[in-house]
């Protein structure tokens, strides 16, 4: 083996062990398709003068409507900033969302029924009741591209309730059909569904099971029935929204972040005792607005909502 042949054997050797090192001691980044959270971006905490917030969601402008159900309140945070009390005496509002219209859609679980809220604030009761019966206490929702509303029921006892049991057997999911009076059950065999929401395109519903720690997968036929629910991941969520890129946002113990295949690509650490709901909003809906519990918080992103 002459000088060269030593040299070159002894550079392959050193370039051998430096990648093996580095492979074991770096963490590469992530592939783009990952990379959700806006470059140097920050949790910004915008108020913490709430006591529970829950229901996030924009309206056609970016503006985000929330509410802070125990004091039966429910806030704007404008594209400007500002926070703003958009209603007072909301009904115990808990989950909400936009119709088409711009009216806002509520679980009024005060005397457990769905409402409309007008922009001018005219209440519309959409929903009282199941075959006669009181609703256990209708918690969130998701309107399809056709208008229609699917919701979930758990029964969480309320001290503001004149009663101290459900009127309804089992805990279940629900579809009210546009236009209709009466709900239909799309999924009555889960523990106690929570958190809902839809892709934009009207094809899948995700529910998320949070008494069995479960997080399921619907294809949504014509009718609006369900079929070939699968175990998305094997995680509960109180709330919950989509990104543009498909992703699905779970919220609990701060945001975790999986991919449309149920990879977990991103945790998003909230300083707050829990995470009640989540939504995209401003004027390119590529601020993620998280409730927690007594705080609001926002996190821009490079992703975009589809609500």
């Amino acid at each position: 083996m002459n000088k060269y042949t030593k040299i070159g054997f002894t550079l392959a050797f050193l370039l051998t062990v430096s990648c093996d090192l580095f492979s074991q001691s770096t963490t590469m980044p992530r592939a783009d398709s990952e990379t959700i959270i806006a470059a140097n971006a920050t949790l910004q905490k915008i108020s913490s003068q709430f006591k529970f917030t829950e229901g996030p969601t924009p309206d056609k402008t970016g503006a985000i409507y929330f509410t802070d159900q125990p004091n039966d309140k429910i806030w704007k945070y404008g594209v400007d900033g500002n926070l703003s009390l958009f209603m007072d005496k909301a009904g115990r509002s808990n989950g909400m969302y936009f119709d088409k219209k711009g009216n806002l859609i509520s679980c009024a679980d005060e005397k457990d029924e769905l409402w409309s809220i007008s922009p001018d604030k005219k209440i519309t009761v959409l929903l009282t009741d199941f075959q006669g019966h009181r609703l256990n206490g209708p918690n969130d929702l998701w309107i399809e591209p056709k208008g229609g509303i699917y919701f979930t029921d758990p029964y969480y006892q309320r001290d503001y309730w004149d009663r101290k049991k459900p009127d309804i057997d089992g805990e279940k999911v629900y579809y009210l059909p546009k236009g209709k009076k009466e709900a239909i059950v799309v999924d009555s065999d889960l523990k106690q569904p929570n958190g809902i929401t839809g892709t934009p395109d009207g094809k899948y519903l995700y529910v998320a099971d949070i008494r069995d720690n479960k997080t399921y997968k619907y294809q949504i036929q014509s009718d609006g029935t369900l079929t070939n629910r699968q175990l998305y991941v094997s995680q509960g969520s109180d709330g919950m929204t989509l990104d543009n890129r498909g992703n699905l946002y779970l919220t609990g113990k701060g945001v975790t972040v999986y991919s449309p295949t149920g990879k977990k690509i991103e945790t998003i650490a909230v300083p707050s005792g829990w995470v009640g709901n989540v939504c995209f909003g401003g004027k390119d809906r590529s601020l993620l607005f998280i409730t927690a519990s007594e705080s609001v918080y926002t996190l821009q992103m490079q992703v975009k909502g589809v609500e």
